[in-house]
């Protein structure tokens, strides 16, 4: 858990293992991804793609596990963590985009919060395939919980720099729908306003999955970013636990 203002790390659990574990980060990265095209004009949120739920890309099922649902713009695909969505996001990626996406957000290096940290693997896509699996957190990325938290600092931060321009009222919104009805819902069952994405993705040399909750509290004015990951789990798992760590945190409530 880190203080947004100051970027102070406020608790830990296995500090040590947060440094040093690297981990594919599924679907938390979409926000940070949709956030920088919608800034730069390079994607319009109100477009909508359509989703059957099964996806594959190179022979990876990614099929999504939100309900059937008409075409989703950018707000509800990230609500619903839409992997149909994002994919179609990804094919309109230029060389070298996604890399230049996620180096400001310190999400690629070492946060300076742990000693002996690792730093993050990230391969510059070099295909439109390897486009999506990237995006997705699925294939050429794996991150440390402290850089994902990093990276939702630099978020929160963007997210009140710049409260009404397109970029913060899609990502604010889906985040919060996300953690309220949607794929992180379970974060809200502690009673404490949380907006955030969760992510599964399996290991490098293990199909068994792993799961990630990136999350900001207060959702009206966070103060506070959390991150869980969880080396067994899914997405869901790892929500379910930050609900029962926010319920018990002196997190002001708005």
């Amino acid at each position: 858990m880190l203080d947004i203002a100051s970027g102070r790390l406020l608790a830990a659990r296995q500090l040590n293992d947060a440094a040093r574990t690297l981990a594919a980060p599924g679907s938390t990265l979409k926000p940070l991804v949709l956030y920088g095209l919608v800034k730069t004009g390079r994607w319009n949120p109100a477009n909508r793609v359509a989703c059957n739920r099964e996806l594959v890309v190179a022979g990876h099922q990614l099929a999504c596990t939100h309900p059937l649902a008409p075409p989703f713009d950018a707000r509800e695909a990230l609500t619903w963590s839409c992997n149909s969505y994002f994919a179609a996001v990804a094919r309109t990626l230029r060389p070298g985009e996604l890399g230049r996406l996620l180096r400001p957000t310190g999400l690629l290096g070492a946060t300076g919060l742990a000693h002996a940290e690792a730093a993050a693997e990230f391969r510059e896509p070099d295909s439109i395939d390897a486009e999506q699996l990237t995006l997705l957190g699925v294939e050429g990325v794996r991150v440390t919980p402290l850089e994902l938290a990093a990276a939702y600092r630099w978020l929160a931060l963007e997210l009140a720099a710049h409260p009404n321009s397109d970029s913060a009222r899609v990502v604010h919104a889906g985040l919060e729908d996300s953690a309220s009805f949607g794929m992180a819902g379970q974060a809200s069952l502690g009673g404490v306003a949380v907006m955030g994405k969760t992510g599964t993705a399996e290991g490098v040399a293990s199909s068994r999955s792993h799961g990630w909750f990136a999350g900001l509290s207060p959702a009206e004015k966070p103060k506070v970013v959390i991150v869980v990951y969880l080396p067994a789990g899914r997405g869901a798992d790892a929500a379910h636990m930050a609900g029962e760590i926010l319920a018990n945190a002196p997190v002001e409530r708005p």
